[in-house]
Formats: structure tokens, sequence, C-alpha cells
């Protein structure tokens, strides 16, 4: 992945390095531009003022150019008009040819030099003795650099901390998936600011309608009880001339209704709280023990303590055996508790037909029912989503295994606690 403040900062260098390459380059062709005749012009009037006139001894011409040297540190030749040596102090300035010469910087084998036409017709060539200062090019990109450098420096906080608060805005919305009640840090008052104010806004919407939509189903689940209770007990006053099998399907229908508000209730609860509120030690074969009497059965193995809430693992152990009975048959329902290394194991087996392996996973999801599934089967099909997000939350696991020779085995894993041998 791409880090944003990198492409920032990089986009901010890139563009200074052009700037930096275009100014030097602009005042390179200044500083060559400058160089008009007009600047050689005025350059040869005030050397043709120092030197004696043309016609002058050669003696009085070859002091004056030694003159020039000594103060100028110039190789200087002078030539006559018709390209003559007349006078030279330093050593031989290049070869010059006067039918080709013009005023203007020259570069020879031995470095820049340039040529001066005298308002008389005279012509001087000069070439510096010592290294030639750095030009003043050099200077201004330099400049130029440092300030790019300066730039670069200072920029690189400035685009960290922009790319801080997107990466600490991403971790907001990111917690928003686990807790409807976070909200990010608006920090500043620029665009970020505001989408941190947007986002803000629409988690608290979202939240407030998470919140109503739960407290309509606990209203609505809870208000269904009370016609349920009504019905139960005019089932119950059917006279004995009634139709026997209409009255016991009554029956079965008011406690399966009553049972799918029981467990969405649960469910609902269980959204609203995304960690345990209770931690306990249970011994989770006793509290087997006391669910498989529920159903005239016997749990079996060795006691052993895990920590958690009780009546949610109530609930689990429950829903596994209410799930056994229904569809592997009464009287075909083994529970058992064991012990391995740090973790309990619960196994809740029937002799039913048994749950295809490529559904095995898919059946602890809500209202998931098996292929060809009748409605003879009945319930809800939340009794094994819960079973998942309770040993989930108690930081188990629950799986669907086969059973030999036939049937389903449900094995719950929980963490021991930790005060146990």
């Amino acid at each position: 992945m791409q880090r944003l403040y990198l492409q920032f900062y990089l986009t901010i260098l890139v563009v200074l390095a052009v700037f930096v390459g275009a100014a030097a380059l602009l005042w390179r062709l200044a500083d060559d531009d400058a160089r008009t005749p007009q600047y050689f012009e005025v350059a040869a009037e005030l050397t043709g003022a120092l030197l004696p006139d043309a016609d002058a001894p050669t003696r009085e011409q070859q002091a004056a150019v030694e003159s020039l040297y000594r103060k100028l540190r110039f190789d200087i030749a002078l030539y006559r008009p018709d390209g003559n040596l007349i006078a030279m102090a330093g050593k031989p300035p290049p070869r010059f040819d006067h039918s080709r010469a013009r005023p203007g910087w020259r570069r020879g084998p031995s470095g820049p030099y340039f040529t001066l036409q005298l308002p008389d017709g005279r012509w001087l060539v000069a070439r510096q003795v010592r290294e030639r200062p750095i030009s003043p090019t050099f200077w201004i990109t330099a400049f130029l650099a440092l300030v790019a450098l300066a730039v670069a420096v200072g920029a690189y906080p400035v685009v960290r901390g922009l790319s801080r608060r997107l990466e600490r805005l991403k971790a907001g919305v990111e917690q928003f998936g686990d807790d409807l009640g976070a909200r990010v840090k608006v920090e500043g008052r620029d665009e970020l600011a505001a989408l941190a104010q947007s986002f803000n806004r629409s988690a608290e919407r979202i939240e407030q309608l998470v919140a109503a939509h739960r407290l309509l189903l606990a209203n609505c689940s809870h208000e269904l009880r009370t016609p349920l209770a009504r019905i139960a007990v005019a089932a119950s006053l059917l006279g004995e001339g009634a139709d026997t099998k209409t009255r016991e399907s009554l029956k079965r229908d008011v406690a399966e209704l009553d049972q799918l508000i029981e467990q969405i209730l649960l469910a609902s609860r269980l959204e609203a709280q995304p960690v345990l509120e209770q931690h306990e030690p249970v011994d989770l074969l006793a509290l087997a023990a006391e669910e498989a009497a529920r159903y005239d059965l016997e749990a079996t193995g060795v006691s052993a303590i895990v920590s958690g809430d009780a009546l949610l693992l109530r609930r689990l152990i429950r829903n596994l055996i209410e799930n056994a009975r229904r569809y592997g048959g009464e009287g075909a329902v083994t529970v058992s508790v064991a012990r391995e290394n740090d973790r309990v194991v619960l196994d809740v087996t029937d002799r039913g037909p048994g749950v295809p392996e490529a559904e095995r996973h898919r059946i602890f999801e809500p209202f998931y029912r098996l292929a060809g599934a009748t409605e003879n089967g009945r319930g809800s099909g939340l009794g094994l989503a819960l079973v998942l997000d309770i040993a989930q939350r108690h930081g188990g696991s629950a799986v669907c295994l086969a059973a030999e020779p036939t049937g389903s085995r449900f094995r719950i894993e929980l963490p021991a606690a930790k005060d146990t041998r």
C-alpha cells in the first residue's frame, strides 16, 4: 500500500527540484544574455583609455600592458588591426585570427578568454591567470537548493501530521465497526476536521437508528408475550371434548413462539453488549447436569471450571440439547464434559441423520436451515447462532462434527479458569 504522506512529500520534492533546475537554467541564460555587445563596447572604451594611442612607441604600449597585467592578473596580448602582435604580458594567449575575431567570450584549450576591439581598431585578448571565480550561477543555484532543502525539511512534519490525522480517522472508522459508540477526534478547522465532524454526525445517527431498532424489537417481543399468555391459558381451558391433536399443536406453537421471543430478546441484548458483563467461576459439568436433567438426560465427564456468565452458559447448553433432541430424536442424546490441557470441552451428541460436511459451518448462521429441512423440525433457527455467539464471547469456539456411527456432535471449547488445576 502506498502511503499518502509519502506521495504528498515526494510531490513537493519533485516540484522543488524542477523549480531549482528551471531557476538555475534561466539565470544562466540571463547571465549569458547580459554579455551584450554594448557591454563589450563599454569595456573596450575603458580599456582604450588606459592604453597609449595606437601610434605610441611599442615600448610604451608594452609597459601599459604589463601594468594592466599586474593590476588585473590577466594574461594580456595586444594586437594591431591587421592581427600583428604589439605587446604581451603573462602566458602567450590563444592563437588569434583577426579576420574571424569578434568581441566576446571564447573557450580555448587552456580555459575561457575574451576579446575586445578597442576604438582605434586594435584587439585585446585577455585570459585570467588565477582560477576563475565561482560563477554567480553556482551561487544562485546553491542558494535555491538551500531554500528547497529548508522547504523540504519544513514540509515533512506538516505532511506527516496531515497523514497522521488521516490515519487516526481511519482507525476511528474501523473502531466504529466494533463499537457504535466510537467517535473520532476533531482536529483543526480544515477539510479533514469537517470530514471528522460529518463522520461523527453519521455515526451518531446510525447509533440512534440501531438503538431505536433494538428498542422496537424488544418492545415488540415484550408485547407479543401478553397475547401468547392468553392463548396458552385458553388452550389449557379447552374442554375435554376438544380435539386433542389441535390442542397439543396449539400448545406447541405457543411454546415455540415463546421460545423464539426469548431468543430474539437474548440476541438483541448480546448485540447491545459487545463484552461480557459478568465473569464468575462456573462448573460446566454441574451446569450441564442441571440442564440435562430437564430432559431426563445425564451429563458425564469431569468437573471443569470456566470463567463467564452462568446464565449465558446455561442458555448455550440448553440450546444444544434442544437442537439435538429436535433433530436427533429423544433418548439418543449424550452430554459430556472433558478437560484437555487448558481447555474445557463440552460435547453434545445425537444419533440423527447428521449434517452434511459442506453445511456444518453454515448451521451457526442465524435463521439458516439445512437443505430439505421440513417443518416437523420446528425451531427458530436462532439457537445455534446464539451458541456460537456465547462461546466466542467466552473466548471459545463452537463446531459441528460427525458422530459415529451416525448423527452429529456439537463441540464447544472454552478456556479453563486460571485458578483451576
